[in-house]
């Protein structure tokens, strides 16, 4: 198949050829394209940013997931643009460009862009850098249980979330791909105990519920013979009561309108641990260097430089309870519905301020999947107003090969 860059998607094109050797199912015919924050031997990983490109070193060896690809037979096409830093999730970068949206070119593709044309991309997902791609170009996206596939060789943003996600236009491919990067050979469907309609969220959402939970519905009746039970959640009011140490991030910017407090509340512990560990990883190279950063990415690293640890045992201890609380609701094989994002894609180089409202929302939903470490799986539904839009499936800690099946099986009637 030709692939173009008509995208802009590439900082690099580059062909590095499959090494086939894994005993799992073969991606020889299978084209990636691997985002500048994993290590490429021979080559300097740039992290979306020049002057971290003009000051660090060639890697001396390649990623392990890159490396798992190409043993299974994929050809890698080159390294795409990423925001600066991995610090956003709008896919908008001052110094290398914008991709384009191939399905929304007046909006912002996402912060780990795919181009639409390739099978699948290897990228991360911290706070949303698969998720919130998937969602906005209308693919399938999944960001793994945190810890479950390996992030060696990958320029770490905060790594008590970062984990290694990867799209693809076809549940097949997803799968197929999640076959080498899970090490499981098989990824049977298999009928979840309950879907868990978490209602609450979808209220944070400008696009019609139905248009979001009834496709879903649909298909899992069709797929299993209408006998999952089918249950609704106030998710926000179960996490405030189930996850105490919430409270210690309660204030006033939670409680405004438009939003659920113990989801705002969430979002602001996560952003927090994220700020500390970014600076703790980047912090001194930040002071040294004084790079030059683009507009929002500057203001954002600013704040991670100068936050305190005055609560981070407190935010690492709402991931142990939140991780906890899912998983009591989900039970074995049981499957959150929520919203990927609470949108269409924004405008491209919308003002930061008109932006905020959305950012809040999308934290706040991102944050569920993010500071649990549980898996998710974004699924596109076709367009609204010619726009993308998709819903979220959110399973256990370790539930990715099911969650795999489950989304592949669903499919056929979507």
């Amino acid at each position: 198949m030709a692939i173009s860059n008509d995208y802009g998607a590439f900082i690099e094109k580059s062909t590095i050829s499959p090494r086939p050797s894994s005993s799992f199912p073969s991606l020889k015919d299978l084209t990636f394209a691997i985002k500048d924050i994993f290590d490429v031997e021979g080559r300097v990983t740039g992290f979306g940013n020049p002057d971290w490109l003009r000051t660090h070193s060639a890697a001396t060896s390649t990623a392990l997931v890159v490396s798992s690809l190409l043993e299974a037979g994929a050809t890698s096409l080159g390294i795409t643009i990423m925001d600066e830093m991995a610090y956003s999730i709008n896919g908008e970068n001052a110094h290398y460009g914008t991709p384009v949206n191939p399905v929304a070119s007046e909006r912002v593709p996402g912060g780990s862009f795919v181009n639409a044309l390739f099978f699948h991309q290897a990228g991360t997902d911290t706070g949303g850098s698969v998720r919130v791609p998937a969602s906005y170009c209308g693919i399938f996206g999944l960001r793994p249980s945190h810890g479950v596939v390996s992030t060696v060789g990958v320029t770490p943003m905060a790594q008590s979330f970062d984990t290694v996600g990867w799209f693809a236009r076809d549940t097949a491919t997803l799968k197929r791909v999640g076959c080498v990067l899970l090490q499981q050979p098989h990824l049977d469907a298999t009928e979840p105990s309950q879907l868990i309609i978490a209602d609450d969220c979808f209220k944070l959402c400008s696009v019609p519920r139905e248009l979001l939970v009834l496709p879903l519905v649909q298909s899992v009746d069709k797929s299993f013979g209408g006998n999952t039970v089918i249950n609704k959640v106030d998710l926000g009011a179960y996490i405030e009561e189930h996850v105490p140490s919430l409270k210690h991030f309660m204030t006033s910017e939670t409680q405004r309108e438009f939003c659920i407090p113990s989801l705002m509340a969430l979002s602001s512990s996560m952003r927090m641990l994220q700020r500390f560990e970014f600076k703790m990883n980047h912090g001194e190279w930040v002071s040294l260097v004084k790079p030059e950063f683009g507009p929002g990415i500057s203001e954002r690293i600013e704040e991670a430089i100068r936050v305190s640890d005055e609560k981070i045992d407190l935010g690492r201890l709402v991931k142990t309870e939140l991780l906890t609380a899912l998983s009591t609701l989900l039970g074995d094989n049981g499957v959150l519905v929520i919203p990927t994002v609470p949108g269409p894609p924004p405008h491209l180089q919308a003002d930061v301020v008109a932006l905020e409202s959305f950012r809040s929302r999308a934290f706040s939903l991102l944050s569920i999947a993010g500071v649990s470490g549980l898996c998710q799986v974004s699924i596109p539904l076709g367009l609204h107003e010619n726009l993308p839009i998709s819903v979220s499936l959110v399973a256990k800690h370790g539930s990715d090969g099911f969650l795999l099946g489950l989304v592949d099986s669903l499919s056929e009637f979507m």
